[in-house]
């Protein structure tokens, strides 16, 4: 029998590129991104609005240029919402329910409008503190990816 024979080989470790040049923007830490993007304010500088209507991003933050508009947060916010409408709903259902013996159609007139209510209220925030993550990550879409968007 032939035994192959074995090389120790030295374990090749990862190195981050030291040449990676920085934004041309502020970048904040993660916490502060994730706050100014919940106060709807561009997550880089906190001064400029985050959005032109209810959930169009702006395209860039007039104040420190920072690309908004190449941010895609797409799908994320409305399950991140979903989330925490269901977490918030559903265990006050189950209070209520089991608290009063309240007929069904009460049950729906109270809670089908706080759902909408409530959705609807942490939408904004909720895509406001995506678009901030997504930003302090360096998750970008590129500039004509973004224009054909």
């Amino acid at each position: 029998m032939d035994s192959v024979p074995t090389v120790a080989a030295a374990p090749i470790i990862w190195q981050p590129s030291r040449d990676a040049v920085p934004p041309p923007w502020p970048v904040p830490s993660l916490g502060v991104a994730l706050l100014r993007g919940l106060k709807c304010t561009c997550p880089a500088c906190g001064k400029t609005k985050l959005f032109r209507g209810y959930l169009r991003v702006v395209d860039d933050c007039a104040n420190c240029g920072a690309p908004l508009g190449s941010v895609s947060a797409d799908d994320a916010p409305p399950y991140f919402t979903i989330f925490v409408v269901g977490h918030i709903v559903v265990p006050g259902m189950f209070m209520l329910d089991r608290s009063y013996d309240l007929p069904d159609w009460i049950q729906a007139a109270i809670w089908v409008p706080v759902t909408t209510i409530l959705a609807l209220g942490l939408l904004r925030p909720i895509k406001g503190a995506t678009v901030g993550l997504m930003l302090k990550l360096g998750l970008l879409k590129a500039r004509d990816e973004a224009d054909n968007a």
